[in-house]
């Protein structure tokens, strides 16, 4: 059975869509002075230092190795180092905008796949609501995905950000199969997987990270500490207290922030496509999530 959503869950969800929203436009600033690897690395790395002073802090210790190592492992994987990277590298060929939007079909996998691995049943109305988002995913992407000339690197631009969206569908499942433990130390065992696999790539890849003096170097501060290390420790706790669906509905806040943030800050063109895009998807959503939404309008 899946948990009731308490007063804490629904103040997470409406603090992790702002953060999240904001982190695209944040994450396309940091990409003017490093590369992709670099602000994946600066991520995780940063973060996971962040909650590991935290731990010390409160007098915790990592536990043994066992199967929280295995499962933490898995959700680093899923939920740090693969989307992390997959949002840079493709933030450097699609707008800040079409990265948020494409969070928004985070639920669409997630449904599908807590039916057949979690405790949370897809219901015929879930099934009709992820088949019209999935609709309003293909109009996100546009036939610029076939592309094979000039605007191919965009097409694999707009595909990394619909994978990493897929990466944390499969990570939210984890998370709640995961043995009992804590949200702190869950989430630092998961950043510092992705640390660890993230920072030697960058070192291989891109070398040193050398600072810039600007801008970029406070967004990647802020994107290690507030969307990564915060953001972790809510979203954890979240999944483990009412269930990955009910996480999924910090995505119909995202997609709206990431547009009016990447529009008024960065001045991002916003065509046609992407609001019949988002219109598509936040109603599959809506369909999907409907007794949530009820439950949230009677809160």
């Amino acid at each position: 059975m899946t948990d009731r959503p308490t007063l804490e869950n629904w103040l997470s969800i409406l603090a992790l869509g702002l953060i999240w929203g904001g982190t695209f436009m944040v994450v396309s600033v940091a990409l003017r002075g490093y590369g992709p690897l670099t602000v994946a690395a600066a991520r995780t790395g940063l973060g996971a230092v962040a909650l590991m002073m935290l731990m010390v802090v409160l007098g915790r210790r990592l536990p043994p190795f066992g199967p929280i190592w295995i499962s933490g492992a898995l959700i680093g994987i899923a939920t740090s180092a693969l989307p992390f990277f997959l949002l840079s590298w493709g933030q450097q060929y699609v707008p800040s905008a079409f990265a948020g939007i494409s969070m928004a079909a985070l639920p669409l996998f997630v449904l599908p796949l807590a039916h057949v691995f979690s405790d949370e049943p897809l219901s015929g109305r879930k099934a009709a609501g992820v088949t019209l988002g999935f609709i309003g995913a293909l109009v996100l992407i546009g036939p610029g995905v076939l592309s094979i000339a000039s605007e191919r690197l965009v097409a694999l631009g707009q595909l990394a950000c619909i994978g990493a969206a897929l990466s944390y569908a499969v990570g939210s499942i984890l998370t709640r199969r995961c043995p009992e433990v804590d949200a702190i130390t869950l989430a630092t065992i998961t950043l510092g997987v992705g640390a660890v696999m993230l920072v030697p790539a960058m070192l291989v890849v891109e070398g040193v990270p050398r600072p810039t003096g600007g801008m970029p170097d406070a967004a990647i501060l802020f994107l290690g500490l507030i969307p990564t290390a915060l953001a972790s420790l809510i979203r954890v706790r979240v999944v483990q207290t009412a269930g990955s669906v009910f996480m999924t509905l910090v995505n119909y806040q995202v997609p709206v922030w990431s547009m009016v943030l990447g529009a008024l800050v960065l001045g991002e063109d916003l065509p046609l496509r992407f609001f019949a895009a988002l219109a598509l998807i936040l109603a599959g959503l809506a369909i999907s999530q409907w007794r949530s939404l009820r439950g949230m309008a009677r809160a």
